[in-house]
């Protein structure tokens, strides 16, 4: 756990202190298919949004099969998923970005269509969906001055599930999980997009997280045994504004 505040604390040093040193005098003239105005060496701040859809399984373990998503086909435990992400790329080449973010996400606590009738939109207390802060970096190589492919990767810190084990027979036994220590994980992405400005773009992205949610504790003894393993990926429509 210190290991992992320690990494959230230096990364978000880094954050706010190293846009300074894109500042200097020795930037090359502004060329490339990467913000083709800019010099090699100037940066930019950036707000970035994605909304979608989340994997899941058929056992009642959202997000416990990693490799079980399918565009065609909607299995029990897909959600409306969406992550808010801010912060700083460098252009470090003619085509080429790469920077520090950090942001928060929800991977399918929302039902969207329950606006429109009289269920509950926020569908924590049930679905139990990951959650959490992300500290990490990204990178981007422009194909051309309007196309982009991208990756993205780094730490998260995911919710402890309310401290309630993911399934009936868990509960039955008499066992509980969560806890506010050991939930820190990762995270990684790939994608692609189209700039619409040197300001504005839009994307498709592919992000997958995996992370301990605490430890699986039986409740009559306090033993506690191996960590709970969640993971959840998510397809998503993305919009970045760069400042």
């Amino acid at each position: 756990m210190k290991k992992s505040l320690l990494a959230l604390a230096l990364s978000a040093t880094a954050l706010v202190a190293l846009p300074a040193f894109a500042q200097d005098g020795s930037a090359a003239p502004a060329s490339g298919n990467y913000l083709p105005s800019q010099p090699v060496g100037s940066g930019n701040w950036f707000v970035d949004l994605n909304v979608g859809r989340t994997n899941g399984n058929g056992n009642s373990g959202f997000g416990s099969n990693g490799g079980s998503f399918n565009f065609l086909h909607g299995e029990k435990g897909r959600r409306t998923g969406y992550g808010l992400t801010g912060g700083y790329r460098w252009k470090v080449g003619q085509d080429l970005g790469l920077g520090v973010e950090m942001g928060y996400t929800d991977l399918g606590n929302f039902r969207v269509k329950n606006a429109f009738n009289s269920q509950d939109v926020n569908q924590r207390t049930t679905t139990n969906a990951l959650r959490g802060w992300l500290v990490g970096v990204n990178g981007r190589i422009n194909l051309m001055p309007q196309w982009y492919l991208g990756a993205r990767g780094g730490y998260f810190h995911g919710n402890d599930n309310h401290n309630n084990y993911n399934n009936s027979l868990g509960q039955n036994l008499g066992l509980s999980s969560g806890g506010n220590s050991g939930r820190g994980g990762w995270y990684a992405g790939i994608g692609t997009g189209w700039d619409i400005n040197e300001h504005f773009g839009v994307g498709v992205h592919y992000d997958y997280f995996k992370v301990s949610t605490g430890k699986i504790k039986d409740n009559a003894t306090g033993v506690e045994t191996s960590d709970l393993k969640r993971s959840t990926g998510i397809v998503s429509l993305s919009g970045e504004y760069r400042f």
